[in-house]
């Protein structure tokens, strides 16, 4: 806030302005008390030339009236030859003239001290950078002029409203993020009416706002506004669910959309067919997430065969919505138009269980495909044959995910043997798959033409103890491998000695990731030989040693080996310990270390 200095007292004011009704003779008087009147400002004032026409407009407000000289003043009540009458007009048109040229001069005066006003309350006034800027910084937030980020700010309705006013300073807005702001809720209205002052917005982020059938209505109306919105996330607002036409029948065609994520929004089998209708008019889509709505399952096989009008889609997320053996079908019939696909998510769909041998005919045909997820959907003996002979086809496929599913393990089916296939492969996820010794020995064999592995999930594989020495020549190629998950696999104590022989052999040098939970059976004299041998994974940033929920156990000797191999972990973050009970001594050695090594690690005991 800029603050105007009074140039000099009242005072001296009036003096200088009466000084101004003297004789054009007398001027000296004038210059020398606006002289005085100048002196007076503060020369760094930010106003001195505005003061200073002031000033002048005051000292000459137009033209000088002429004074009467001492001989006219003498001759003035003299008669030479006019009439009475006359004279008395000519004086007082005089006066008449002269009256008016002082209203004329007052008024002068009052438009230059109203322009100094103004100009003073526009400095005075902060600008609309300010006021943003002001704005972020009570919410604890950086001020971005393109990126507006308020995830998480406890925002208020008055907050929304206030936000609302600050647009028009923001024409260069791109992106406006409002998640995890419940009273976001009811209150978008607010916002949406001011957005057309933002009509470079690309992105629009509501996660869990509360959003009411008002809100959704409102956002209707402002695709009519933000012509240029490319990514809409409407995620975890369950009051949308049912509602969704709301906002799907005011989008036009030309809609220019990218991305569109509605999870968990607790959608309808109507919902869906409302969605399906839209996809015609946005045909740029490129990601399309409807995971955890349970309820549009039959609308699926609407949606699926909808989708031959975004032919650019790249990621496809059906997580959980209650898809059928139908809905299958439907989306098998439908990936020959998805040639771009990167991504597919159909996990958690138990009843597609037993459907795959008639839905995979066009699987193969996703030679982009990166990404399959396909975790707990039950698949059958059955499905596991027909898989065996698609999945190997999938020449892009970096990332696997077939956990929990109990037919991967004992199916005759060569599918993990034939991963071979896909050298691109960074990430496997086998967990709860129930492997046998056979299956594993496969994967093993396998896993020695995956040179790119970066993480590998063998979790809930009771077989994986005690053989864990089938892997040792894939752990050995593996060099980018980051992420290790041997959780409830009964490891032995053979098993750990195995894996610090690798790390003594410079193997796993980039591992940062490490569950061994859940493994019981190892003892006291299995830890204290991992531990010592635990210093070279100079970049692991997490730990879990847990024991199984059911069980708890002293802590023997080995956490000392354990304190002492910390301090030789730098990027270690966050180690799990839970279930194994610390002795007095202990506790005293974990306080100590955490005192004399100032890390900011996260004990879970």
């Amino acid at each position: 806030m800029l603050w105007l200095t009074s140039p000099a007292s009242p005072g001296s004011t009036e003096k200088c302005e009466r000084s101004l009704n003297v004789p054009m003779e007398k001027t000296d008087g004038m210059h020398n008390c606006q002289d005085k009147h100048e002196e007076d400002i503060p020369k760094s004032s930010p106003f001195d030339f505005v003061i200073k026409q002031f000033q002048r407009k005051r000292s000459f407000p137009g033209k000088r009236k002429e004074q009467p000289s001492a001989m006219k003043k003498f001759f003035r009540g003299f008669n030479f030859g006019k009439s009475e009458g006359k004279d008395k007009r000519e004086m007082e048109e005089t006066e008449i003239n002269n009256s008016g040229a002082d209203d004329h001069s007052e008024k002068e005066d009052l438009s230059a001290e109203d322009g100094l006003s103004h100009l003073i309350s526009e400095a005075e006034s902060p600008s609309g950078d300010q006021i943003f800027n002001q704005f972020m910084q009570k919410l604890g937030k950086k001020p971005n002029s393109k990126n507006l980020d308020l995830n998480n700010c406890a925002l208020t309705a008055a907050d929304v409203t206030e936000l609302a006013s600050l647009l028009p300073f923001l024409p260069e807005l791109e992106e406006i993020s409002l998640s995890w702001n419940s009273c976001v809720g009811g209150t978008l209205k607010a916002l949406t009416v001011h957005l057309h002052h933002v009509n470079l917005l690309k992105v629009l982020r509501l996660n869990n706002c509360r959003l009411t059938a008002e809100d959704v209505t409102s956002l209707g109306e402002a695709f009519e506004i933000v012509s240029q919105l490319e990514e809409l996330d409407l995620s975890w607002n369950s009051n949308i669910g049912g509602k969704l036409s709301l906002l799907t029948k005011k989008i036009q065609k030309g809609c220019k959309l990218k991305l569109l994520k509605i999870t968990d929004c607790n959608l309808t089998g109507k919902d869906g067919e409302s969605l399906a209708e839209i996809l015609n008019v946005i045909p740029n889509l490129e990601v399309l997430d409807l995971s955890i709505n349970k309820h549009i399952g039959w609308s699926v096989k609407v949606i699926a065969q909808a989708l031959k009008n975004v032919p650019g889609l790249k990621e496809l997320n059906l997580h959980m919505c209650g898809l059928k053996q139908d809905s299958l079908q439907g989306l098998d019939a439908a990936l020959p138009h998805l040639a771009e696909l990167r991504k597919l998510d159909i996990s958690c769909n138990k009843e597609i269980g037993g459907g795959f041998k008639d839905s995979t005919a066009h699987l193969a045909s996703l030679k982009n495909l990166e990404v399959l997820d396909l975790h707990q959907c039950c698949v059958t003996e059955e499905d596991m044959t027909i898989l065996s002979q698609v999945i190997p086809l999938l020449s892009s496929l970096q990332e696997l995910n077939l956990s929990s599913n109990k037919n991967v393990g004992i199916s005759s089916g060569p599918l993990l043997g034939r991963l071979r296939f896909l050298p691109k492969l960074k990430s496997v996820a086998i967990s709860n798959c129930g492997l046998d010794e056979e299956s594993f020995s496969s994967l093993a064999e396998a896993a020695l033409h995956l040179p790119e592995l970066e993480i590998l999930d063998l979790s809930w594989n009771k077989c994986v103890g005690g053989n864990l020495k089938l892997l040792l020549g894939a752990l050995k190629l593996a060099m980018e491998i980051q992420v290790l998950r041997l959780s409830s696999c009964n490891l032995v104590d053979e098993d750990l000695a195995l894996l610090t022989l690798l790390t003594q052999d410079g193997h796993l040098a980039r591992l940062q990731k490490l569950d061994l939970s859940y493994n019981n059976n190892i003892s006291d004299k299995g830890w204290v030989m991992f531990c010592q041998g635990l210093t070279v994974f100079k970049e692991l940033a997490e730990l879990d040693v847990s024991l199984r929920p059911s069980s708890c156990r002293d802590c023997g000797t080995w956490f000392s080996e354990l304190l002492a191999a910390l301090t030789k972990l730098p990027a270690l973050a966050e180690l799990g310990m839970q279930r194994w009970v610390l002795s007095e001594s202990q506790r005293e050695q974990l306080e100590s270390f955490n005192q004399d090594n100032k890390r900011n690690i996260r004990f879970d005991c």
